[in-house]
């Protein structure tokens, strides 16, 4: 199945033009994963369907001209194939890994993407930071922690009245067990968004957490506290 086709199953159509960016992008990847191990999953149409296409399913997600942090940005999921599908977007990549960042920053010169900022450091350190503290729309994390932990990364980025959007497989479990830390957080789940990837790639979730007040200063504790004693 070509890419085109692969994302027109889940209503998202693409151009000759962004279809050529994913596959540079694509190339970039399998060409740098070799040296930096940005990914398991190197079967060309895997990427397009598990990458590509999986990140793509929260494109209509975000008001226009929004600004998204993104939480552990590894290889640039989702943040790299919203971007390419959505230019309106402003993107801020954290990354705590220089390797990453390095890979990051060649895709973001080669793809030719505007508006995007790779930033080499700790979400428990830029959280408490008033530059990027509570200073966004969005943001986003995928396949980085459980979703409680996530939450206590991801939710001071983001400003009241935004939202922090989750890229999780079979998420049931976890959000039942992040209740408590989106409340304490500020936030309020607002949606839960069960899909299928093609060519039974496997079920995922997009689950929205709507920031309703501001996060207490505590938060992010730091010291990695927030994967040692999670909020229960």
């Amino acid at each position: 199945m070509f890419m085109k086709e692969l994302f027109a199953e889940k209503n998202i159509t693409l151009s000759p033009e962004k279809e050529e960016k994913f596959e540079e992008y694509k190339k970039i990847l399998l060409f740098y994963n070799e040296k930096f191990n940005l990914t398991a999953i190197t079967d060309e149409k895997d990427i397009e369907n598990k990458h590509f296409l999986d990140s793509a399913m929260g494109v209509d997600k975000f008001i226009t001209s929004a600004s998204v942090a993104e939480i552990g940005s590894g290889a640039g999921f989702p943040s790299v194939p919203l971007k390419i599908l959505r230019d309106d977007l402003s993107f801020t990549l954290i990354e705590s890994t220089g390797k990453k960042c390095e890979f990051l920053r060649t895709v973001v010169k080669e793809l030719g993407l505007k508006g995007v900022t790779v930033i080499n450091g700790r979400a428990e350190d830029l959280g408490k930071d008033g530059f990027y503290r509570e200073k966004f729309d969005y943001a986003v994390a995928r396949a980085v922690a459980r979703l409680n932990i996530l939450c206590e990364y991801c939710m001071p980025f983001v400003k009241v009245g935004g939202e922090f959007i989750a890229y999780k497989g079979s998420a049931e479990e976890e959000i039942k067990e992040a209740v408590n830390a989106v409340k304490i957080l500020g936030g309020k789940y607002v949606y839960e968004d069960v899909y299928e990837l093609p060519e039974n790639a496997g079920k995922r979730t997009l689950v929205g957490i709507k920031k309703i007040s501001q996060t207490p200063s505590v938060y992010p504790r730091g010291n990695g506290k927030e994967r040692k004693k999670p909020i229960i």
